[in-house]
């Protein structure tokens, strides 16, 4: 099934090599006419959306984010109010601005989802474990996660048709994401761990050319209740997608969950965007996103050139902007 989706969507043929067109995919017309049944979808008119960006300016490099806020989530879920998720992408926009790119909010849309997406598993079982002979993101790049075919219904489900669906950031509020993954237990065996995530940006480094590009720049929000969490969590996740890097800062190494102060991609209250090579290249790599663009002054756009190996980490878009790191041994190196 997975195969089959993905031969449909030929997500292999990047061919945007200017920023001036977007992928190309066989059949284009597939996704169109997908049978998954397309939420309907209404502005919500309270939100004053010229205020709101007042403090976009023209030539600066920008990012665009769309908002989607089922209004039928259960009355019980209340992690994620509006005027909390409000305030976290002003905060995303201060934290960002020292970097020189502007987070644009281009509207926020209600409308009522299928309920059975409201909770959702993001991936399919990963099948082969990390080990200590290539570091995380190259292991990615050889066996990248994939969504499950519920997760990919729901993309579809949500997510308008759009020339710059590919390029646009949608934050999706749902009640549950959860993330399975592979963690050792008892020396050499290893489990399969599922994750209650707060907010999770399904990013290439990960999924890499298995996301179709109409959806690949979904970010879902379950979670804004504690204070940490209501500051940094969509720019965070936003890092995720547009740095194109993990859980690092500077000496640390990626991994699943690094609890520390130091950078905004660690968990904590860092918020440090940092530069040059001992930053890991994180300034640089969100400067060449494809999900950047400059805005001129007839309020066009031109956008970064697009990924030419579907986004995975060392994607040949990012040139020597990148860290070439050793795996560490997951397992006792006596087995």
């Amino acid at each position: 099934m997975r195969k089959i989706y993905i031969l449909i969507y030929a997500i292999l043929l990047f061919s945007c090599t200017d920023g001036s067109k977007k992928p190309e995919i066989a059949n284009e017309s597939v996704l169109e006419s997908s049978v998954t049944p397309k939420v309907k979808w209404s502005l919500l008119d309270s939100i004053n959306i010229v205020e709101f960006n007042k403090d976009i300016q023209v030539g600066k490099l920008s990012i665009d984010v769309g908002v989607y806020f089922p209004s039928n989530l259960d009355p019980q879920f209340e992690k994620v109010a509006l005027s909390r998720l409000l305030g976290s992408i002003r905060a995303a926009k201060e934290i960002y601005k020292p970097t020189g790119v502007q987070i644009n909010l281009l509207w926020v849309k209600t409308g009522e989802l299928n309920p059975k997406y409201f909770s959702i598993q993001a991936n399919e079982i990963p099948e082969v474990p990390l080990t200590e002979y290539v570091n995380m993101y190259e292991h990615m790049r050889r066996h990248p996660s994939e969504l499950t075919d519920e997760t990919r219904a729901a993309f579809e489900s949500i997510v308008e048709p759009h020339p710059d669906n590919y390029h646009t950031i949608y934050l999706i509020v749902l009640e549950d994401v959860f993330l399975t993954f592979l963690e050792v237990n008892e020396g050499r065996n290893w489990i399969i761990k599922s994750v209650r995530t707060g907010g999770l940006s399904f990013p290439t480094y990960t999924y890499c050319n298995t996301i179709a590009p109409p959806y690949r720049g979904v970010i879902s929000i379950t979670n804004l209740s504690r204070p940490d969490r209501y500051r940094s969590t969509i720019a965070h996740e936003i890092g995720h997608k547009a740095m194109n890097v993990s859980h690092e800062y500077k000496e640390t190494n990626p991994g699943h969950e690094i609890f520390s102060d130091a950078g905004l991609m660690l968990y904590g209250q860092g918020e440090e965007i940092p530069a040059g090579k001992e930053g890991r290249w994180h300034l640089e790599r969100l400067h060449l996103s494809p999900f950047v663009y400059r805005l001129n002054e007839d309020n066009t756009k031109t956008w970064n050139p697009d990924f030419e190996e579907g986004g995975h980490y060392y994607d040949p878009i990012y040139g020597d902007k990148v860290i070439h790191f050793q795996g560490i041994p997951p397992i006792d190196e006596d087995w």
